[in-house]
């Protein structure tokens, strides 16, 4: 790329030739769209450099280069013809860096020379190569004053330093005392907020206080209703076990005989005791898991053998031609857990299914997920709405409308499932809505 075109050059040859170039640089920053404290940073600037190369005893050439492309840029180079001298030179020129935004300083075959730049401000008017031209002819008229023009000039620049530093320092005391009445405010502000928080405090220790009395209210309510049902299930267990046990002695062809309405009642009662006998079972083993009584018993479980001992077992619940109960080979032969806990969800998922099924199939699979084992027991019933999906997890909790196709439910095999998924260290959630069917899924960790 070729070198710019100077703007215009000048010789140093005496000192009074310092007050020239400063004019000059004062001009140049003008012409090129610099505002008033910009032009006498560069103008300070260049007279100061000047200045250090004429001590010396040499001249100094200066000369003033535009770039219009990029980022537009006044650059000046002030170089004299002895080399060697940059290491003088430079640290005369630290403060002077302050004023520019670049400032070297280096020796050359040509001699000692420092180059400055500093970037035109976004308000100066383009510099396009017409106005370059007019830039030019302008300087070329320049005619430098004198040492007291000079000196007049500075003496106008520093009253306006001066009214700008009285103006800041008046700023300056009145947002002290804005400051002052805003600290005031902002001290009474933080005591009020002090003894708003402080009152607050005294509440929220008071409902903590309130709220451990009602957790241990509801602890011993829990375990009193943990304890009732224990103690009603085994004491109902015996006569249900005894009505069932009559039931059969009369219905045997040994007995004798009954006639068709005997026999039709006492189906009824057995039917009923049957019912009665599995609901206080429910009820057993929802009060043991609610007690923290299982412990569960970790071993490495073989799932093939699990899956055959589910599909064995459910198959004559699944008797009717319009539902197909299927139980998938398990991708995951293997899983560290309870068996037993295990068998338990996936029987008491399975057998719901089957009995809210109308037509269509029930199906058991397992499969490995970020780390985790998902079992899953989906159904093509009549499925459950969103908003009920959490709902069907609390005790005696029925779906509105639901009826079972067999059997009757008792609404304790969901929660009780959940319970036991927890105790094995994982989750059940159901996926489901209406018209779609239900998956629900089983998760545990994977060891």
């Amino acid at each position: 790329m070729s070198k710019a075109e100077p703007l215009i050059r000048m010789r140093l040859h005496v000192e009074q030739d310092v007050f020239s170039v400063r004019q000059l640089g004062r001009e140049v920053a003008r012409a090129v769209g610099f505002e008033q404290q910009d032009q006498t940073r560069v103008a300070t600037a260049l007279s100061e450099v000047g200045r250090v190369m004429l001590a010396v005893g040499v001249d100094a050439d200066v000369e003033f280069t535009a770039e219009p492309n990029g980022v537009p840029t006044l650059r000046v180079a002030v170089g004299n013809p002895l080399p060697g001298g940059a290491a003088d030179i430079g640290p005369q020129l630290v403060q002077v860096g302050r004023l520019v935004d670049t400032l070297e300083v280096g020796d050359g075959e040509t001699g000692t020379v420092v180059r400055m730049a500093r970037r035109l401000p976004t308000s100066a008017p383009p510099l396009t190569p017409g106005r370059m031209d007019e830039i030019r002819a302008g300087l070329a008229e320049h005619i430098p004053g004198t040492p007291l023009d000079e000196l007049s000039v500075q003496n106008q620049q520093l009253i306006v330093a001066l009214d700008e530093v009285r103006a800041q320092r008046d700023d300056l005391a009145r947002l002290n005392t804005e400051l002052e009445e805003t600290n005031r405010g902002v001290m009474a502000l933080y005591h009020q907020l002090s003894d708003e928080l402080e009152e607050t405090n005294r509440g929220v220790v008071a409902l903590y206080a309130d709220l451990d009395e009602k957790s241990v209210q509801l602890r011993a309510a829990s375990e009193a209703k943990s304890r009732f049902l224990a103690n009603v299930s085994h004491e109902l267990r015996a006569p249900v076990t005894a009505v069932i046990g009559l039931t059969r002695l009369l219905l045997d062809p040994s007995s004798e005989p009954l006639g068709s309405e005997q026999r039709r009642q006492v189906d009824l009662i057995g039917g009923s005791a049957g019912d009665l006998l599995t609901l206080v079972n429910d009820l057993l083993d929802l009060a043991k898991a609610e007690a923290g009584r299982i412990e569960p018993e970790w071993s490495d479980v073989d799932l093939r053998v699990v899956f055959g001992q589910l599909r064995g077992t459910l198959r004559p619940l699944a008797t009717r031609p319009e539902v197909d109960f299927v139980v998938e080979d398990p991708g995951v032969p293997r899983l560290r857990t309870d068996e037993v806990l295990l068998v338990r969800v996936l029987r008491n998922l399975l057998t719901n299914a089957i009995k809210f099924t109308a037509q269509g199939e029930v199906r058991l699979g397992v499969r490995a997920v970020d780390g985790d084992i998902e079992f899953t027991v989906s159904d093509t019933g009549t499925g459950i709405p969103a908003e009920l999906h959490e709902r069907i997890f609390e005790e005696f909790y029925q779906v509105p409308g639901s009826v079972a196709v067999t059997g009757k439910g008792t609404g304790l095999g969901l929660p009780y499932a959940r319970r036991l998924a927890g105790i094995l260290g994982g989750g059940l959630r159901v996926d489901s809505a209406p018209g779609e069917g239900s998956t629900f899924i089983v998760r545990l960790p994977a060891s």
